[in-house]
């Protein structure tokens, strides 16, 4: 019967020329019924073992391609590890910080699977007027300590937000694990709220940083098409996305429990706080504000690389 199934599946074969596993577009009902066609009495979960036993397995799709690849991206790699190297070095706050995927609050279907007695009933629609709000969690994340803060916001996702977590996050913690630190650094995407080319997140930092805590702020972005190489992704992000698979977010004391309770084996430890203050999309800063603004752009790839000051 395996016999019959290759020859059937000769040119419906894909597989990884590293680990020896095959896959095919074929549906299990498909191949049984040419089984039966040829004679061969056999079920479709028959066949899914039998395809087990040939080293056959189950493939989803992969983001890795990536279509943006700058002409820079190596050189800011470099220089977003000599940064980290120098943190680590001198014992200086390095912090990584992102927006994770908004989230419906509401009895609404979360991709994964629990074990449970019975399946748990979500809405048939995941409709935003059915919903109690929106969470939009901003991380901070502290590589050095291996530890990560979550800033849940209810209304948009601004560089004001973002500015306001990560100030949040310096009294919070940073001021009692970093002492007297005169300068803090700071891994961020190249878009979005916290993006190179956004004059209100420069200014949020000066101002709300640089003058209310004497910090200077070193800021490197990752390159474009590269967020996924951003700390917070891998490290923080995809842990809590794991704790609460399967689970459906029916309240922000839902999503604050369970971005508290993520662990890992590593020593990561999370907390959270929920933000109920309503920001204003659409702020502009104009170029007279930017133009004494303290900032020094890096020697090397400006756009990416920049120092914010005090006055």
């Amino acid at each position: 019967m395996i016999a019959c199934i290759k020859e059937l599946m000769h040119h419906e074969t894909a597989g990884d020329p590293m680990t020896g596993l095959k896959w095919t577009h074929r549906t299990m009902a498909k191949i049984a019924g040419q089984l039966q066609a040829l004679g061969i009495k056999v079920s479709d979960r028959t066949v899914a073992k039998l395809l087990k036993q040939m080293d056959y397995s189950l493939r989803v799709n992969h983001k890795k391609l990536s279509r943006v690849c700058p002409e820079d991206r190596d050189a800011q790699f470099a220089c977003i590890a000599e940064l980290r190297e120098r943190c680590a070095a001198e014992g200086l706050p390095l912090i990584s910080v992102d927006t994770k995927k908004k989230e419906l609050v509401g009895p609404f279907k979360n991709a994964g699977a629990t074990w449970e007695r019975q399946p748990v009933l979500v809405n048939d629609h995941d409709f935003r007027s059915q919903a109690e709000g929106i969470a939009i969690p901003y991380g901070v994340y502290d590589l050095q300590a291996n530890l990560g803060t979550v800033f849940v916001g209810t209304s948009y996702d601004t560089p004001e937000f973002a500015v306001d977590s990560i100030e949040k996050w310096w009294r919070y913690e940073g001021q009692r694990r970093y002492g007297q630190a005169e300068q803090i650094a700071i891994l961020a995407d190249c878009g979005g709220s916290n993006g190179p080319n956004c004059r209100a997140w420069k200014y949020g930092l000066h101002r709300k940083l640089c003058e209310r805590h004497g910090l200077n702020v070193t800021v490197a972005h990752y390159p474009s098409g590269a967020s996924k190489w951003n700390p917070i992704e891998h490290r923080l992000f995809s842990e809590i996305s794991k704790n609460w698979a399967g689970r459906p977010l029916d309240s922000y004391e839902t999503i604050l429990h369970y971005i508290l309770s993520t662990r890992t084996t590593t020593g990561l430890c999370l907390r959270a706080h929920l933000v109920r203050k309503q920001y204003e999309k659409g702020i502009k800063i104009p170029k007279s504000l930017m133009s004494v603004l303290p900032l020094k752009k890096g020697a090397e790839l400006p756009k990416w690389n920049y120092t914010i000051s005090p006055s």
